[in-house]
């Protein structure tokens, strides 16, 4: 379970804010190679005990970036596999969608963070409690 109160997100300051926008948006940098957990993980591990909004928030975008890895290699397995017998050409738009709802998550977790908003986006497997 999260150590964060939600309801205590009002007490994060400036500086937790930002740590915590950095630990949502830095997945964009890793993005291209599929490394995207990467910045959140490096956030995490450096300021995890800072702030617990900043370890929170951190730890939610190293959850997301790791469910959304796992999803995309079964996803781009089961389209390659199926494109053999042509029906995986139509799982193609579907992984378009996927890359551009992740996108989408990352920024608005970013915006939230910078509010002082605890983020949680959907379908996430908690690897990192």
């Amino acid at each position: 379970m999260s150590q964060f109160d939600p309801a205590a997100n009002a007490a994060a300051d400036a500086d937790a804010r930002q740590w915590a926008m950095f630990a949502h948006l830095s997945a964009l940098l890793g993005a291209f190679v599929a490394l995207a957990f990467l910045g959140p993980l490096v956030v995490w591990l450096l300021k995890k005990d800072a702030h617990p909004f900043v370890a929170d928030q951190a730890r939610e975008a190293l959850n997301f970036n790791l469910s959304m890895l796992l999803y995309g290699v079964v996803a781009t397995a089961v389209t390659f596999v199926l494109t053999f017998v042509l029906v995986g050409f139509l799982l193609l738009p579907l992984l378009a969608a996927g890359g551009i709802a992740w996108l989408v998550l990352v920024v608005i977790g970013g915006v939230k963070a910078n509010e002082g908003v605890a983020f949680r986006y959907p379908f996430t497997i908690r690897f990192v409690n």
